[in-house]
């Protein structure tokens, strides 16, 4: 995911798309470049990526981090980010490519769905809400483009069923865009915060034992149908964690719960 703030974005690579933008691509089994595009990744998983391919494999979230992903924090940076492991083969291919394609297809993370579309949040000036902004941005050896199926963003979102990624990836953007600078002082990432705000996004297993049974319920109070959808639910309880960790790290109050008094 990029930032962008009071950018040009017609002056940013690839092809800046407007909601009504045309472009073209198929993806397909007969084409000369299928899953090339698999190998040799840099990918970024956000916090519901993480959600739905766990629950794809039917693992715990515990497992999933320690499995599949490399936890990578960049100088410069005061939140990590979430990299999926690749194969340790000659073409450092993505650990679910099988002979025959993605073998989590139906759960496939978020950048995967947008390809060839790359995804930024453009924000204006201090506002603390983004807008997502889309560029057309195929690798130089796709074959996509010349297969002439032609789609607007949104048509596109729909068909690869992007748009629950995207309910998701706005709020995290405008989460992770508040760590561009230090809230941590001394204690780092290995402080409290810093893993409660890691496992309140990535962890969502032990972030709802920390919820139903910690001492959280006595200390905060949340209306009774919302608890019992986040008990029950995964993305409803990665939206309260988003919320979560805004008021533990910089006092942010929120709509869904508040402190009881006395």
């Amino acid at each position: 995911m990029k930032y962008f703030e009071d950018t040009p974005l017609e002056a940013l690579p690839g092809r800046y798309l407007k909601a009504d933008a045309l472009f073209r691509f198929r993806c397909h089994p007969g084409i000369g470049c299928f899953n090339r595009c698999c190998r040799n990744l840099n990918l970024f998983l956000h916090p519901y990526d993480v959600l739905r391919l766990r629950k794809a494999l039917n693992i715990p979230s515990d497992a999933f981090l320690e499995r599949y992903v490399d936890v990578v924090l960049r100088e410069g940076e005061y939140f990590p980010d979430v990299l999926l492991k690749m194969a340790e083969d000659r073409e450092k291919s993505c650990v679910f490519l099988s002979s025959s394609g993605c073998s989590v297809y139906a759960h496939r993370p978020h950048t995967c769905r947008l390809y060839p579309l790359e995804q930024g949040v453009s924000f204006d000036g201090a506002a603390p809400k983004g807008r997502l902004v889309h560029f057309f941005r195929p690798f130089d050896f796709c074959q996509g483009p010349s297969e002439g199926t032609s789609w607007t963003p949104e048509s596109w979102f729909e068909d690869q069923g992007a748009l629950p990624y995207n309910a998701v990836t706005l709020p995290w953007s405008e989460l992770r865009r508040l760590f561009r600078r230090n809230p941590w002082g001394t204690s780092g990432l290995s402080g409290p915060k810093g893993k409660m705000a890691f496992m309140a996004t990535y962890n969502l297993d032990r972030f709802r034992d920390f919820v139903f049974n910690s001492s959280f319920l006595k200390r905060y109070f949340i209306e009774p149908a919302l608890g019992d959808q986040i008990r029950n639910e995964d993305t409803p309880l990665l939206k309260f964690g988003f919320e979560w960790v805004k008021f533990i790290v910089w006092q942010i109050p929120s709509p869904l719960f508040r402190q009881v008094s006395g």
